[in-house]
């Protein structure tokens, strides 16, 4: 799992016999180490964990065995980076892993390239400086990808570039493309269409008028594809959840009121919408595909977090259902009942169903059902919000992030490894 999106770029796990039955309190648990600020998923490749976190004014890359969790090395760079709307310091982006290095994309720019065995820095490079940008609504966000001997970045620079492209190996700057777009808070996905190798990047962030959308360039050079603007009308909305590829379709969302769209891919390179959908807008969540149907959670909010359904052909929908149930937590005035859902939860694709991780840190199998929703099995992690993290499933191992305290048990911010293995 040595990127954000997984293997193969689509939260999609190969991973097959995993425990089907999840006890109420969860999995065997394997190990665990204290976490800093964040949100960025660890990536692991082979017997080493990367988690990217930070402690103090530091932003800090962990290296440790994936087994259990004892740290190999560990680099720190000072950072000031403060959110401007109460979140946390620490990155969202994810680490990457990719021929023997390690890349980082932090909250306030610096983009760096580490090696994997001793942490040592190969090169860096500090993205907001260079290029002339201001911090974003919520620091830097999009996770960079790996494509070829390319590190993808969608940098969103005033008067481009939107996306540019950075040698692996030297960190120089190999090809740029767009103008028009800003930064926004979705990972690059690459992809072959029509026999051509593209990256498709949904951007768009801090912009007045709010601009953004997909953007698709050719993987090799950089050259612009085709360009469909999507954004909501709001000044504080962002393009976040990744691209979807669907053959020679791609799916794109947002959840500040433009919804969701399909479209269609031509030989010729451009694009046309085939569907939209004002009611299935995703914020920062990827759906998971199955059986030509999308499953992902409709709302901006807590309030307003929908698990739906609908057709990938038509954009139809089939259902929508708010998960929710009674749960009984210990407190000092005795037990109290409260009530829990999944909220804005992170699906990944396992062993044929969906393994959810809720929002305030439970985890559940969920069938992916075109007939309605259903529950398989869950268990409650820890009691903590902001489990905006999506879960990492490797060698049966699952890897969780605890981002917040939880006021219940008492526990901090927290990395946990569990044993997922089934029979």
């Amino acid at each position: 799992w040595t990127s954000f999106l997984g293997p193969d770029g689509t939260l999609v796990s190969t991973e097959t016999k995993l425990l089907r039955d999840l006890p109420p309190g969860g999995p065997p648990l394997v190990w665990e180490v204290a976490k800093g600020e964040g949100y960025a998923a660890p990536a692991v490749a082979g017997d080493k964990l990367i988690l990217f976190h930070r402690v103090g004014d530091e932003a800090v890359v962990d290296c440790l065995r994936a087994t259990d969790g004892r740290r190999f090395w560990r680099h720190a760079t000072p950072t000031d980076y403060t959110d401007r709307y109460g979140y946390n310091g620490g990155p969202r982006c994810s680490p990457v892993i990719a021929g023997g290095r390690v890349f980082t994309f932090g909250a306030d720019g610096l983009l760096q390239a580490l090696d994997l065995a001793t942490g040592t820095v190969l090169w860096r490079r500090e993205i907001l400086k260079e290029f002339g940008m201001q911090q974003n609504f919520f620091g830097v966000g999009a996770t960079p990808l790996v494509e070829g001997s390319n590190l993808v970045v969608n940098v969103g620079a005033p008067g481009g570039p939107c996306v540019a492209a950075f040698d692996c190996a030297t960190g120089r700057m190999t090809w740029g493309a767009g103008t028009a777009w800003g930064p926004g808070y979705s990972t690059p996905v690459a992809a072959t269409i029509h026999g051509r190798r593209l990256v498709l990047v949904f951007a768009g962030g801090e912009s007045v008028p709010p601009v953004g959308g997909l953007l698709a360039v050719d993987a090799a050079d950089g050259r612009v594809a085709f360009e469909f603007p999507w954004r909501g009308k709001r000044r504080e909305s962002v393009n976040a959840a990744p691209p979807v590829v669907l053959g020679d379709r791609v799916f794109i969302s947002e959840c500040y009121g433009a919804g969701g769209v399909m479209l269609q891919v031509d030989p010729s390179g451009g694009c046309r919408p085939v569907w939209t959908n004002e009611s299935f807008g995703l914020h920062f969540m990827a759906p998971a595909v199955k059986d030509g149907r999308l499953y992902g959670v409709d709302g901006h909010g807590p309030g307003d977090a929908f698990l739906a359904c609908v057709e990938a052909a038509t954009g139809r929908e089939l259902w929508r259902v708010k998960p929710r149930w009674k749960e009984t937590v210990a407190t000092a005035e005795g037990p109290r009942e409260i009530t829990a859902g999944t909220i804005r939860c992170s699906m990944l694709a396992a062993d044929g169903r969906a393994l959810c991780l809720g929002e305030l840190g439970h985890l559940l199998w969920v069938e992916l059902d075109p007939t309605g929703y259903r529950e398989l099995s869950r268990a409650w992690l820890f009691a903590a919000q902001q489990t905006w993290t999506p879960p990492v499933v490797s060698r049966g191992l699952l890897y969780v992030c605890q981002n917040e305290r939880d006021p219940f048990r008492g526990t901090g911010r927290r990395l946990l490894c569990y044993d997922l293995r089934g029979e």
